[in-house]
């Protein structure tokens, strides 16, 4: 039961949790101002680039005609792009998302949510589907693995 429960809730799902928390923190406990107009303004652009990130690495997966849903069966070891950098480039930018809000909003609390998100992403997604890669892709896999960093 709990396994169906943690399949039905996708990163998207997280990234939009984050960022209806990550507001609620701000106006109800800002704790203090970081960043000041019109500084904040930079937020964007941060966003943007997370926005590109999820939306390149989609775009790689699928040409290479792969599931993007966690925990279907990888069809393709998708090692180009964006795969050359970083193993979890869709997570990474959504983690840019969150960085971008957090940037906008301006305040301290909003940041305490981004690492929440990174460890409950690594927790319930990254490390089992490293597993699934590793058990479909084998040796293949890790030598990608050992040559390309899991974040950054």
């Amino acid at each position: 039961m709990a396994q169906q429960f943690k399949r039905k809730i996708y990163p998207p799902v997280y990234v939009v949790l984050g960022c209806l928390l990550m507001a609620a923190l701000d106006r109800y406990w800002p704790v203090t101002e970081l960043i000041h107009s019109p500084w904040e303004r930079a937020g964007f652009a941060v966003f943007a680039v997370g926005l590109l990130l999820v939306i390149w690495a989609a775009g790689s997966f699928r040409r290479e005609r792969t599931p993007l849903i966690p925990f279907r069966e990888p069809t393709a070891l998708v090692e180009a792009g964006l795969y050359r950098i970083t193993r979890n480039p869709m997570y990474l930018g959504m983690t840019l998302l969150l960085a971008g809000v957090a940037i906008r909003l301006g305040s301290l609390s909003p940041w305490l949510l981004i690492p929440v998100f990174v460890i409950v992403i690594d927790r319930r997604f990254i490390r089992q589907e490293e597993q699934l890669m590793e058990a479909q892709f084998g040796d293949s896999y890790r030598s990608y693995k050992g040559r390309v960093r899991r974040w950054l």
